[in-house]
């Protein structure tokens, strides 16, 4: 799945638009290494989203083309 679908999906960024921009502009990366908005997501992976001076860290421990609202937060872990 490609990595601004799976910020939508799992409702870590609203908008898929806003998280295609997020990887435009360089404040997402995978593993350490910034990623554009094709990047294909697999289970493991380390997201860093970058929302101005804050920064989330989370783990992709699921892939679901769809989820429920309540079932978002099982697609990922946060990380310290």
């Amino acid at each position: 799945m490609r990595i601004d679908k799976y910020l939508k999906v799992s409702r870590l960024i609203k908008r898929r638009t806003v998280a295609a921009e997020a990887c435009d502009q360089g404040r997402i990366s995978v593993n350490g290494k910034i990623v554009k908005p094709s990047y294909d997501v697999k289970i493991d992976d380390v997201i860093t989203i970058k929302f101005g001076e804050r920064e989330l860290k989370v783990k992709v421990t699921k892939i679901a083309e769809t989820v429920k609202k309540d079932d978002a937060a099982t697609m990922f872990e946060a990380v310290m």
